[in-house]
């Protein structure tokens, strides 16, 4: 009887150390193997404004609190050979947070604010060619004690594409933030509720008119998405096979640039929210139809000047090519919660 009461408690033990392990270490889903590619090594750089002065030790503390309490920010990359087959698994360890707490010393005295925005983007950029360290959590916060012409003080967030998305990024910072008026609350955000696209059509004198209509709506819906369906397969077949985009200056090289660390220049602008609610207002669209109309302008603006300075220089009318096929990647989040998560 003894036996088996040792045999059923080491069962228990060892059913718990097993699932201790499998906490300690999680594989990396397919998405996260892709953005450590050599040849697609992505990073999610944050640079975020601050109106007061940067007091390092209440960052670190406050890191301390929330960041590293979430097991992808507590986890390194470790990659093993199982069978010839590399392993890639996020194993959590101990976070010393002093060590990716970065503060570079900058000589504020010779720096404007045009210069310092400058140095900003200039500082940016060089963070693009400069790998994180994988024998730690792939994370790093710079502190930089820099006046520029739209805070006081600036903290640029870098971490890898791997742990996250912009939104789960978002909503994590964000659930790392509290009210200042109950620092207990985590703040609120704006909720609005969109009324469905098709309750309208139904409202029509003739309810057998109504739902006549109503059902050729649903044939003609659904047999539209079965055809754009059939036709994305097809058209992503045919760009992995033989279709590619055309060479243009949009176009990079991404292994040229990782092989020659070529320096890429990090450009932003700051465009006022209430100048595109009057866009959409006035268009009857919605803010990512303006957004994506405004960059696809801009592209376009891009492309005529580049090649315009090629005609100029070789003085031909025709070097511009015609029929060119450039396309983007929209990311949208189609996760049905919105908002602060708590957990």
């Amino acid at each position: 009887m003894e036996i088996k009461i040792r045999r059923r408690r080491g069962y228990i033990a060892e059913t718990t150390v097993e699932k201790e392990v499998e906490e300690e270490e999680q594989p990396l889903s397919p998405a996260a193997r892709l953005f450590h590619a050599p040849e697609f090594n992505c990073y999610i750089i944050s640079v975020v404004g601050l109106k007061n002065k940067i007091q390092p030790d209440v960052i670190i503390e406050g890191i301390k609190q929330t960041l590293i309490r979430h097991p992808r920010f507590s986890s390194k990359l470790v990659n093993n050979l199982n069978n010839n087959r590399q392993e890639q698994k996020w194993v959590r360890t101990n976070v010393v947070v002093e060590d990716h707490v970065i503060i570079p010393k900058i000589e504020t005295q010779n720096i404007k604010n045009a210069n310092a925005d400058a140095f900003l983007e200039s500082y940016v950029s060089d963070l693009t060619t400069i790998p994180l360290d994988t024998s730690k959590p792939l994370w790093e916060v710079h502190l930089l004690n820099l006046k520029t012409s739209d805070a006081e003080n600036v903290v640029v967030l870098r971490v890898h594409h791997s742990l996250g998305d912009g939104m789960s990024m978002m909503s994590l910072v964000l659930a790392c933030t509290r009210k200042t008026s109950n620092p207990n609350e985590l703040p609120s955000l704006p909720y609005q509720n969109r009324p469905s696209s098709g309750s309208s059509s139904l409202k029509t004198s003739s309810r057998c008119y109504a739902r006549f209509f109503w059902l050729v709506m649903v044939l003609w819906s659904a047999t539209m998405l079965v055809l754009n369906t059939v036709c994305d397969a097809l058209e992503f077949i045919a760009t992995t096979l033989f279709l590619k985009d055309t060479e243009t200056p949009i176009k990079g090289d991404f292994r040229f640039r990782l092989s020659t660390r070529k320096r890429m220049c990090m450009v932003h602008r700051t465009v006022s929210l209430d100048d595109i609610k009057l866009i959409k207002n006035a268009m009857k669209m919605t803010v990512n139809d303006v957004v994506l109309g405004v960059s696809q302008a801009g592209l376009s603006q891009y492309l005529k000047r580049r090649y315009g300075e090629q005609e100029e220089s070789k003085r031909n009318s025709s070097n511009i090519p015609k029929g060119i096929r450039l396309r983007g990647a929209l990311l949208v989040n189609i996760r049905p919660t919105t908002g602060i998560q708590a957990h």
